[in-house]
């Protein structure tokens, strides 16, 4: 079914055109041209990294950085239940095992109690997950992180743009990885990125992500590695939507207040900024009183020609990681009530309007 007011679409009104033209015209089209290394400067530049590693999706950009730090067989990896699925999946395309924690009430985000109980002597590293843009706490990361001597990794798929303690996400682990799929802040179309400020993992990432070819001999290849790479034609448009960002951002936090002035239904709660961050509101997700509520009123929006989303699925619920029987509160009931509304640059303030009315008339 097509929508009036899809849930997402992409804003490509800066100079995406242009520099994919350019990349046509000088025949670079592959993995090699000059979009690649200013598309990677440019974005480690914008997060405040020191290194950055274009690849050709975010999932991928996961499994790379786990394979920079070296994750692998009988190593656990503690992950929020309340992701999407390329997080865990990562985790086990190494061999190593996910390790389901449940998620904070008021955020959403990996709770850092939990954390505290999950962690064995086979915990190699916890990944963040910065859920629809909201950053997680950090600072408790962190300190699990030093106290217990593992790795911590930030996945920023959702996140561009938000920032913890006035500092922004991917800034705060050892390495942290971004997805420009179509539906993200700025995109690629598929691409991803891997960032660190350790050059020892930025060189294992490069080194992975190009059929692990050895730096300084022609076709030698000497380890096992894999073809991450994201093509000029895909950096190009990168560079041409980070130049927008900001604006981009902008759109997105309007959009989230006029949501949050204007949706007044009793049973409606929503994911708002708490504490000492900026949500970057990727998408803007609210929550109905119980699935039932949810599930009607999704097809209610649906009659309007509204496009919507449920919130991730637990992953622990799903049927290749459900055979060890978990619970986790939370995540299971944020999941089986949350909704994403659209939430896209150029959604008009009549389209909000027009959505918001709907909501709050729906009984």
């Amino acid at each position: 079914m097509s929508f009036k007011i899809p849930v997402y679409r992409p804003s490509l009104t800066g100079n995406e055109k242009n520099y994919v033209n350019d990349c046509i015209d000088s025949t670079w089209i592959s993995s090699k041209g000059k979009y690649i290394g200013l598309f990677e400067d440019a974005f480690a530049k914008y997060v405040g990294v020191q290194y950055a590693a274009s690849v050709c999706n975010g999932t991928v950009a996961l499994h790379l950085a786990l394979l920079a730090l070296g994750i692998g067989e009988g190593d656990e990896v503690i992950v929020p239940t309340l992701t999407y699925i390329a997080s865990v999946n990562a985790i086990v395309y190494t061999g190593a095992t996910p390790v389901f924690v449940d998620s904070e009430i008021d955020t959403w985000q990996i709770s850092i109690a939990d954390v505290k109980k999950k962690i064995t002597n086979k915990t190699k590293a916890i990944m963040a997950v910065h859920l629809y843009g909201h950053p997680c706490d950090m600072d408790g990361l962190q300190k699990i992180s030093k106290e217990h001597g593992v790795f911590l990794i930030e996945d920023c798929a959702e996140a561009i743009g938000s920032k913890y303690n006035n500092q922004y996400v991917g800034t705060f682990g050892d390495i942290a990885t971004f997805s420009f799929f179509g539906n993200k802040t700025i995109t690629t179309g598929e691409g991803g990125m891997v960032v660190t400020n350790d050059q020892t993992l930025h060189d294992r990432a490069m080194h992975f992500k190009g059929q692990g070819l050895a730096k300084h001999r022609q076709y030698w290849h000497d380890v096992v590695g894999y073809n991450y790479r994201m093509t000029n034609i895909c950096a190009a448009i990168g560079l041409a939507q980070l130049e927008r960002v900001e604006s981009l951002l902008q759109e997105k936090s309007k959009i989230a207040n006029a949501y949050l002035k204007n949706i007044v239904h009793p049973d409606i709660s929503f994911q708002k900024a708490t504490g000492q961050v900026h949500h970057s509101y990727w998408m803007f997700s609210i929550l109905t009183k119980n699935n039932s509520q949810r599930d009607r009123l999704r097809q209610e929006l649906e009659k309007n020609e509204i496009e919507t989303r449920p919130l991730f699925y637990p992953v622990h619920t799903m049927p290749m990681y459900s055979q060890k029987y978990q619970k986790h509160l939370v995540a299971e009931d944020l999941g089986w009530r949350g909704i994403n509304l659209p939430s896209y640059p150029g959604l008009t303030e009549d389209e909000i309007y027009f959505i918001c009315s709907i909501i709050n008339g729906f009984q």
